[in-house]
């Protein structure tokens, strides 16, 4: 299979976006310490503190989502069969990828405690979500030429 740059950039944001559901259940066997680290909400935290039912359900639902923008991915590359609302989709998490990205901005503009792990996650999912818009409009191309 012949992919373009676009479809590659694609395909790197779901390998992301798979990478970062897997990071998120870890967080489930890792417990309290392995969600401070990730920065969740201190509700997660303190959730998985106490061993209720919060962190694991929200961390399985973001996770399932993370999943859901790697089916996407390899839908818009071809990798596996067209999946409804793909066109939708690839729009959809590419602008909310890049407004994740986008969160650090008012890091370097406040008096707040410089935050590297902040810079770090926003870059990465401002990157994907590039990547996502780039190869949503490779698969509006392809999928105009072959209507």
């Amino acid at each position: 299979m012949n992919f373009t740059s676009q479809s590659k950039l694609l395909l790197s944001a779901g390998v992301i976006a798979s990478l970062s559901a897997v990071w998120h259940l870890l967080c489930i066997w890792g417990g309290p310490s392995w969600f401070a680290f990730a920065r969740a909400p201190q509700q997660i935290i303190e959730s998985a503190q106490q061993g209720t039912l919060l962190a694991p359900v929200g961390t399985i639902v973001v996770a399932g989502l993370m999943f859901s923008c790697a089916v996407f991915s390899l839908s818009g590359v071809g990798l596996i069969r067209k999946i409804p609302f793909t066109k939708s989709a690839l729009i959809t998490i590419a602008v909310l990828c890049t407004l994740r990205g986008l969160i650090a901005i008012p890091t370097f503009y406040s008096d707040a405690a410089f935050d590297i792990w902040q810079i770090i996650a926003s870059s990465v999912w401002l990157y994907v979500g590039i990547c996502f818009f780039l190869g949503s409009a490779e698969y509006h191309r392809l999928d105009k030429s072959s209507t």
